[in-house]
């Protein structure tokens, strides 16, 4: 499933051999663990969304990408990187990324704060790029973690609702996606009213790739989804397809009960089938592409050829759920 999405080489060319070699100097350190440790994750690689989101909107607002550009991007790949070491502590996740998590190699006191270490180093590249940046940054990772709490609060809550849903990940996802493609504007000296369209361009995919995230949640194989699916309803985080399946009639009463009695490994598989039965995942899809078109109107404001390549992030983010949620609820 991840091996459809977009090419990195065809959006960033040779911004991405820069891109990746300053991901590396930048968790350079004296100390020869804490450099492999927080070099962990970029050596296995990842999709890099957030600082390709950040060049390309320095490229569709017209800019040019100089050092600038690429070290925004840094900074906001180095504060995602930062929030998985976390979250892989949190989850007690063994895996990451098709290798073992750092948390399970090196143990959670490690991971936390090398987890740490990135966001100091993320935080110093935004500092030298500006006051207003580094702001930027720091309002980003405190809706992070406010997004990340709604969604604590909402554990196990069969009557979360979708307003409480989509704020919790317009916090803990779309935030940093939204910052991601203001940074890129900002650090090229893009002009205003452009930097706030890509900002919500930004917001707005953010969106949609947490909406995919949770529709594959369900659906996806774990060859598909590249892990076990089906853990956020395991550990009690009932995403819109649950909160969707629960609204409707027939199969919801079965549902609760199962949820009732909270989810296990053994329970999974009924719990999978009722949500598809219900036709949320479809639901869910039409929500999904409405981001979409949000996203595609604003980018054919902006005139720069780039702006293209944004709509066709989405694009095929929808495309990819399109197709699976079709063979799911066949």
């Amino acid at each position: 499933m991840q091996s459809i999405i977009f090419t990195k080489q065809e959006i960033l060319g040779d911004d991405l051999k820069v891109l990746e070699a300053e991901l590396v100097l930048s968790v350079a350190t004296p100390d020869p663990l804490l450099s492999e440790v927080a070099g962990h994750l970029i050596s296995a690689g990842g999709k890099r969304i957030r600082p390709i989101l950040a060049i390309t909107s320095a490229r569709a607002g017209g800019a040019e990408v100089d050092r600038r550009v690429v070290q925004g991007a840094v900074a906001v790949e180095l504060v995602h990187l930062a929030s998985l070491y976390h979250d892989d502590v949190m989850d007690e996740a063994t895996e990451r990324r098709g290798v073992p998590s750092v948390n399970a190699r090196w143990g959670n006191l490690v991971a936390v704060v090398s987890g740490d270490f990135l966001l100091a180093r993320a935080a110093g590249i935004a500092a030298r790029l500006g006051s207003d940046i580094a702001e930027l940054l720091a309002d980003t990772l405190a809706e992070m973690c406010e997004g990340q709490i709604v969604e604590v609060k909402s554990g196990f809550d069969t009557d979360r609702t979708e307003a409480q849903y989509l704020q919790a990940i317009s916090g803990k996802t779309a935030s940093l996606l939204a910052t991601s493609a203001r940074i890129g504007a900002m650090a090229g000296g893009v002009e205003q009213a452009k930097v706030e369209m890509l900002t919500d361009i930004g917001r707005n995919f953010g969106m949609l790739f947490q909406l995919r995230d949770d529709i594959l949640d369900v659906a996806a194989s774990q060859v598909d989804l590249g892990k076990l699916p089906g853990q956020d309803l395991i550990e009690g985080v009932y995403n819109l397809p649950v909160i969707y399946a629960l609204a409707g009639s027939e199969p919801a009463g079965e549902l609760r009960s199962l949820l009732a009695d909270r989810i296990t490994p053994s329970t999974l598989p009924t719990a999978t089938e009722l949500i598809i039965r219900s036709g949320a995942l479809s639901a869910c899809f039409d929500v999904a592409a409405f981001y979409q078109r949000r996203i595609e109107e604003l980018a054919a404001e902006l005139t720069d050829p780039y702006s293209s390549y944004i709509a066709d992030l989405g694009r095929q983010l929808l495309g990819s759920l399109d197709d699976l949620v079709a063979r799911t609820v066949a």
